[in-house]
């Protein structure tokens, strides 16, 4: 299946470090290293498949959702995970 690139953005967080990781990573906790923007965003650019893809961020090393997300969905840790849509 095609993938296609999509860039996770996450608004301006005091962060030394901010690391996406869902089903397109394995849930690995190394997961997608995003770089901090100028205006104290965050994003990298991610090859995905068509379909829905959930995903949350390690923030410092704690989990966090972006606030920035359009969808969450419950998950089975009594959190949410965030929802990246790519038609």
């Amino acid at each position: 299946m095609r993938k296609h690139r999509v860039t996770l953005a996450v608004p301006r967080l005091d962060a030394a470090a901010v690391v996406a990781t869902g089903d397109f990573t394995g849930w690995s906790t190394e997961g997608v290293r995003l770089k901090r923007r100028p205006d104290g965003g965050w994003s990298a650019a991610v090859e995905l498949t068509p379909g829905e893809h959930q995903y949350r961020l390690l923030v410092d090393g704690e989990w966090r959702n972006n606030p920035g997300a359009e969808r969450r969905v419950p998950n089975g840790f009594g959190s949410e995970n965030d929802v990246v849509i790519v038609k």
